[in-house]
């Protein structure tokens, strides 16, 4: 038996907890640059706002509907989805983390009442972090994840489904709490039949469509399918999801999430930005913190790629778009090797003139740290020039800490420029390939200069 825990409007309910202000409103976080809407409430939702939907389209809702727009703060989001998933973690005795905001909870061997057990750890969430969940409960990962959704509905929508199922708790309510194992055949039929297909996990728009143009629009008609013409027609990955839905589980738990095969970061700027000194401070940033990433995963690697371009929307600008993967001489997780790297790339394709959009590092070709492959060398070649370097591991290492305890961009390579922290305080100029972020709230949990002040 599995559980799949969410947090409702994740990123809308983090900004809630610190601003009582936007209860009962209609809230919408914004994506990098304030580009388009990541996250609503259900006060939103209501308004006919769409996921994804671009800020400039729905910015009029401001005033004609009391429309409150935040920009993402991933700093609070990260610490808070932490602090949710370490308390989660209590309802059973393996946890995987499956995004920012669900936790699949494996509760094999688990005795007692399972409600009431999801119930007070619910409470507990909201009470220690002030974030509200819902518990989806089944024989397998798709069956939680799909009792999580019914949970919501109920909860968002009342009416879709029945408000009372017999034997499903005191009170018979499947709002908030959904246990797919508590309820009869029947019951299941009831709820299947009034979710969409494409409510399922795994069953995507394109496929969602296929199914709904040959009479399967419920998760009821794909659970009445056979999976091996399910496998046949479609692919191994549908006949997985129908097995699932009958009840055999194919999906294990994920106790400790998969090596990553590459580590990316891209930014697209606030502004356009012409000049390579501003782009090397983008660049410098960006490996700086793929390299920090590759640590904390305990892997290095073998390959940089560095691109830029120009925006394809900006139809008065001239276009250019370029990359190129340098091979390093040895796998590394050394900011400062990985940085000079990137930066040598950037050289190579920059070209003046053009008003640049987007860049970004991805390291590629990782492995495992520790790993040495055999070869005859002199010292300890780790940079794509060959200069000889000293293990720098715990310098890597004392970085992280002080990063990690006073801030990210504490300590940091002076090629990504000095217009940071305190100095924006004092009246540095913010650098042009910031990413824009004009309707941020304060990083609460993460920053001592920007704690919540209580007044009496």
């Amino acid at each position: 038996m599995y559980a799949l825990i969410d947090g409702n409007n994740f990123y809308v309910s983090c900004e809630r907890v610190f601003r009582a202000d936007l209860n009962d409103r209609p809230v919408v976080v914004l994506s990098n640059n304030d580009g388009c809407a990541i996250a609503r409430s259900n006060e939103a939702k209501a308004l006919g706002i769409k996921m994804g939907a671009p800020w400039f389209q729905i910015k009029h809702l401001e005033e004609q509907a009391g429309l409150v727009a935040l920009s993402a703060n991933f700093s609070l989001y990260g610490d808070m989805s932490d602090r949710m998933m370490s308390l989660v973690a209590g309802l059973g005795h393996q946890q995987e983390v499956y995004s920012i905001d669900e936790s699949f909870i494996d509760l094999t061997g688990i005795r007692g009442d399972m409600i009431r057990r999801s119930r007070l750890i619910r409470q507990r969430v909201l009470q220690w972090t002030g974030i509200p969940t819902c518990i989806g409960i089944g024989p397998t990962k798709t069956l939680a994840k799909l009792a999580n959704h019914i949970a919501k509905t109920a909860e968002r929508k009342p009416g879709v489904y029945p408000e009372r199922f017999p034997g499903h708790g005191p009170d018979g309510s499947i709002a908030q709490i959904c246990h797919l194992g508590k309820l009869s055949d029947n019951d299941k039929q009831t709820l299947f039949e009034r979710t969409a297909v494409t409510d399922v996990w795994g069953v995507g728009p394109q496929i969602g469509r296929q199914l709904k143009d040959i009479g399967i629009a419920t998760v009821q008609d794909l659970v009445q399918l056979d999976p091996v013409m399910v496998a046949r027609r479609w692919s191994v990955v549908l006949e997985r999801t129908v097995r699932e839905l009958k009840g055999t589980p194919c999906i294990d738990l994920e106790n400790e999430p998969l090596p990553k095969q590459q580590i990316a970061c891209t930014r697209s700027f606030g502004h356009p930005v012409t000049e390579q000194a501003e782009l090397a401070q983008a660049i410098t940033e960006f490996a700086s913190r793929a390299a920090e990433k590759l640590r904390r995963q305990k892997q290095q690697a073998s390959q940089i790629l560095t691109f830029v371009r120009t925006s394809p929307f900006r139809r008065q600008d001239d276009q250019y778009s370029r990359s190129m993967v340098l091979p390093l001489v040895r796998p590394t997780q050394d900011t400062g090797v990985l940085v000079n790297a990137a930066l040598e790339t950037l050289k190579a394709i920059y070209r003046p003139g053009f008003n640049y959009a987007k860049a970004g590092v991805l390291l590629l070709d990782l492995m495992p740290e520790g790993f040495v492959q055999g070869e005859l060398a002199w010292g300890e070649p780790s940079s794509a020039t060959g200069r000889v370097t000293k293990d720098r591991s715990r310098v890597m290492s004392a970085i992280d800490n002080l990063n990690t305890r006073y801030g990210r961009g504490t300590v940091k390579l002076a090629s990504g420029g000095i217009e940071h922290g305190r100095l924006l305080q004092l009246g540095a100029v913010q650098p042009s390939w910031k990413m824009k972020q004009d309707r941020r709230t304060p990083r609460y949990t993460t920053h001592w200069q920007e704690l919540a002040v209580v007044k009496g």
